[in-house]
């Protein structure tokens, strides 16, 4: 027999979604905040000269300044007050949870102080995103301004560092209210969705450049050979995703007080792809570095030592033997480095143990932890395989018609249809919510109308 749940879920239709009004304000919500973040997109920061910084920008646009750009849905090319997007504030949720991992006071805080210590991190995490915005602003500002012909004449390097300074802060850290605000009054995650968001404005100007490349060859077949590929991939991406190996958790029964309690049996779900999105964007940023350096100093100036630079960052660039090879390294090792720092065997272990649970035939304690780290690092290795298929796929499709368009690159297409899924899964239980209410107002009104 259909759980409850099942049974509605299995009525979820349009006639549902159109009585969900509190649904529809958390729609409209995110819908209003996304074409707020578009519009700051096209906000360009004081002082800066867009035709020459267009021109500057299009010599960097493989380097890891494109990657931004893509993230940012074109804010970079542009240099709006967006530019720096949400990057910081992800950066600096990385980092708090390695040093949650490894340094013991933050470590006390997320096992041990509950709802508290989770706001006390998400605290220092907003805090370290505000000091990374800096630095990195900072960066930029000083960087534009020793490029002759990027800022307007008669601005004074001080005053154009500051403005710059609080203007790409600031809107790093408006977009951080903003994703805020969505995640508690829309639908979805709301740093996910503005990334997203970034990434689908960029879609219909690269669809469009292999369009026009397309007809100027007069070849078509690799344009039909490239939506055969997203189709796939966006069919492995959301089998993948959605898989689980579940792992069967006894609760044996004990008796508290007059009556025996327990004697349950649950799963422990464990995804093939536990990293994510992160290996990926780590990897590619890692690797678009030296690039975006090499492309910052006059190679005619370098000293003697140094002359092997140019063709180590030529052979490191999109489309080279080299950079696919260690962009699936890099994807492989941070695909199992950011695994053990997400799920903690020994703890999910100690917490079975804890709570009276076990899994059959395996002792509690160091027996299951082992077991647990055995079966998560095969799913990884399978995750890790997957994801770096994902992403050199297009890569070498994109090498093969001679264009490297992040916005249709396996990292986009992962972040697209990642973000869709729980977005969607959100929307469902919003429905179920809503329906489930107006399940219990009707058994009340029978209830009052009996008595």
């Amino acid at each position: 027999m259909a759980s409850a749940a099942e049974q509605l879920a299995a009525n979820m239709n349009f006639a549902s979604f159109q009585k969900a009004t509190e649904l529809h304000k958390r729609i409209w919500f995110t819908i209003i905040a996304l074409v707020v973040f578009r519009l700051g997109t096209y906000v360009p920061i004081p002082g800066i000269n867009p035709e020459a910084f267009a021109n500057a920008f299009a010599g960097q646009s493989k380097g890891i300044l494109g990657m931004f750009n893509m993230f940012s849905g074109g804010a970079v090319e542009r240099m709006a007050i967006f530019s720096l997007n949400v990057m910081p504030y992800i950066s600096a949720s990385i980092i708090v949870q390695l040093m949650g991992s490894v340094y013991p006071p933050w470590e006390k805080l997320k096992k041990e102080g509950g709802e508290a210590g989770r706001k006390t991190l998400n605290q220092y995490t907003r805090y370290l995103a505000v000091v990374l915005a800096i630095v990195q602003s900072f960066s930029i500002a000083v960087g534009l301004h020793s490029q002759p012909g990027l800022v307007f004449d008669g601005i004074s390097g001080p005053f154009f560092i500051a403005s710059t300074v609080v203007a790409l802060t600031g809107g790093t850290l408006f977009l951080m209210w903003l994703g805020e605000q969505i995640t508690s009054r829309g639908v979805g995650n709301g740093v996910s969705l503005i990334i997203f968001a970034g990434i689908v404005a960029g879609l219909p100007r690269g669809i469009g450049q292999l369009l026009v490349q397309s007809q100027t060859s007069g070849n078509y077949l690799p344009l039909f050979v490239i939506v055969f590929l997203a189709v796939a991939a966006v069919w492995a991406i959301v089998f993948i995703e959605r898989s689980q190996r579940r792992l069967l958790v006894h609760y044996p029964k004990r008796q508290q007080g007059n009556r025996m309690i327990g004697g349950d049996t649950s799963f422990m779900p464990l995804k093939i792809n536990t990293a994510g999105v992160i290996p990926p964007i780590f990897a590619s940023s890692l690797l678009l570095l030296p690039t975006t350096a090499m492309g910052f100093l006059s190679t005619a100036n370098l000293p003697p030592w140094a002359a092997w630079l140019p063709g180590t960052v030529g052979a490191l660039q999109h489309g080279q033997p080299a950079f696919m090879m260690l962009y699936a390294g890099l994807i492989i090792f941070f695909s199992f480095f950011y695994t053990s720092v997400v799920f903690n065997p020994d703890e999910t272990a100690e917490n079975l143990r804890k709570y009276g649970g076990f899994l059959p035939g395996i002792r509690p304690g160091k027996r299951t932890a082992e077991y647990l780290d055995y079966v998560l690092t095969r799913l990884t290795v399978i995750g890790a395989a997957y994801i770096t298929a994902v992403c050199l796929v297009p890569e070498i499709m994109m090498t093969s018609l001679g264009a490297t368009q992040f916005a249709l690159g396996g990292t986009s297409v992962l972040i697209v249809v990642t973000v869709t899924m729980d977005t969607v899964a959100q929307i469902q239980s919003q429905l179920l919510a809503h329906q489930y209410e107006g399940l219990i107002k009707k058994s009340k009104l029978r209830g009052g109308k009996g008595r």
